[in-house]
């Protein structure tokens, strides 16, 4: 006698074999998988993190300085429509948001680490000014992020 072949379920009668009845009841990870998963997830963050944190401050560094040229070149401005040709040794960078046509917003005069830009007249390392943000620290001094940054300083 021969033996049929035998038939393979289909439609419905497919989802009630117990061969996929046991694929429905696996849903959850194993405590090996989730452990797995988690460690490779930890190593990866004690590789970004670091490097991100440090992108970070040397992006906040060049902003500042960036900021601070674009307050230097407001400063210049502001003399040369008041027919100054040097500054005075009060002179506050309050003066620039303020007038009919300010040069700048309040905002302008904040460095990445939300402390005032400050100005000093006469300048030590531009001559007639220098416009300066003293770093995350707000200290003048400081090294890394917490270092001042001065519009003009070829320091990198």
């Amino acid at each position: 006698a021969r033996t049929r072949p035998p038939i393979e379920p289909s439609g419905t009668e497919a989802m009630n074999t117990p061969r996929t009845n046991r694929r429905i009841v696996r849903r959850a990870f194993s405590l090996v998988e989730l452990i797995v998963a988690i460690t490779i997830m930890a190593i990866l963050a004690a590789i970004v993190v670091p490097r991100v944190t440090g992108w970070i401050g040397f992006t906040n560094k060049n902003r500042a300085k960036a900021d601070a040229e674009t307050i230097s070149n407001a400063v210049r401005m502001h003399m040369s429509q008041h027919g100054m040709s040097s500054l005075p040794a009060d002179f506050e960078l309050v003066e620039l948001t303020q007038g009919e046509n300010p040069q700048l917003t309040q905002n302008n005069l904040l460095d990445p680490w939300s402390n005032q830009y400050q100005i000093r007249v006469p300048g030590e390392i531009n001559h007639d000014f220098d416009i300066q943000s003293l770093g995350s620290d707000g200290q003048v001094g400081g090294e890394g992020d917490a270092a001042d940054v001065i519009a003009g300083d070829k320091k990198p």
